[in-house]
């Protein structure tokens, strides 16, 4: 099994090549900002914020086209972002947390 430490850092890889792909594309960036009601000029301090990476992934994984695309365009199978979000905080499906 692999280490958790090294699992988080490979999926907030991912999640940073993915916030990458999407900012870069000006068709994506947009329905991002308005799905996720951030602003343009706050992207970078939430991507601070927990979940955030979660929610960049979740947004790949929503679209499959946007999805294969992200994958052929940055070497990532495609199965390596779902294995991504789970890894990262508030990305698993175990909604069971108490604060």
């Amino acid at each position: 099994m692999a280490n958790p430490g090294s699992m988080r850092e490979e999926a907030e890889t991912i999640a940073v090549k993915a916030l990458g792909f999407v900012a870069a594309d000006p068709e994506l960036l947009p329905r991002f900002l308005a799905i996720t009601g951030i602003e343009a000029h706050s992207i970078r301090q939430a991507a601070g914020e927990p979940g955030f990476l979660a929610g960049v992934l979740q947004f790949i994984l929503a679209h499959e086209p946007t999805l294969m695309r992200f994958a052929a365009e940055t070497s990532t199978p495609p199965a390596s972002v779902g294995k991504a979000l789970r890894a990262l905080p508030l990305g698993d499906d175990d909604h069971e947390h108490s604060i």
